[in-house]
């Protein structure tokens, strides 16, 4: 799965010099590392999120993760899973409750990488963020799972309010490039 990865990062197409440069990162580590997907690997390892807005590309769902007590995007480990479009798409599920959540583009929708903090005995390490975005009906309300205090349809325009980091704000920037869904 480590191939099928770098062949879809190798067509990925960066928003910047940073994004860029967290692109190349990114493929060095999965290549060096035979067990990248695998959170025992304790220098850091692939995970997947997911960028979940509504069909009007007016909200985006995110949760207040109570271990970071921040709001991000939804997603996780991999936990040996090498699909990361796949783990994207259950974390999204896992963390938000919501079914009905459909990929609104085929490719990778960003690239981020990131420093995990310390905690407990897990030593601080990297996070080799591979992000997915996707389509969901906003008048589902989301379910709170254990991983978060909070799981809430925020309005593109109000995300400064939450306090987001400059990541959560590219992947908002992104959002109007997205294809205009078909309503039935």
């Amino acid at each position: 799965m480590r191939e099928k990865l770098l062949a879809e990062l190798a067509l990925y197409e960066p928003a910047g010099t940073r994004e860029r440069e967290m692109l190349e990162r990114l493929r060095a580590f999965v290549a060096a590392n035979p067990d990248c997907f695998e959170r025992t690997l304790a220098i850091g390892h692939v995970t997947g999120s997911a960028w979940v807005v509504d069909r009007d590309r007016e909200a985006v769902l995110l949760t207040h993760h109570r271990k970071l007590d921040r709001w991000l995007q939804l997603g996780g480990h991999a936990d040996g899973d090498g699909d990361i479009r796949r783990v994207a798409l259950r974390e999204a599920v896992e963390e938000s409750g919501l079914e009905d959540i459909v990929l609104a583009q085929d490719g990778i929708y960003d690239i981020d990488v990131h420093e995990i903090p310390a905690r407990g005995s897990e030593p601080a390490h990297l996070h080799y963020d591979v992000r997915f975005a996707f389509y969901a009906d906003r008048g589902t309300a989301p379910v709170v799972s254990g991983e978060s205090h909070e799981v809430a349809w925020v309005p593109l325009a109000d995300l400064p309010a939450f306090g987001v980091d400059e990541s959560v704000l590219r992947l908002a920037k992104k959002t109007t490039a997205l294809p205009a869904i078909c309503r039935p």
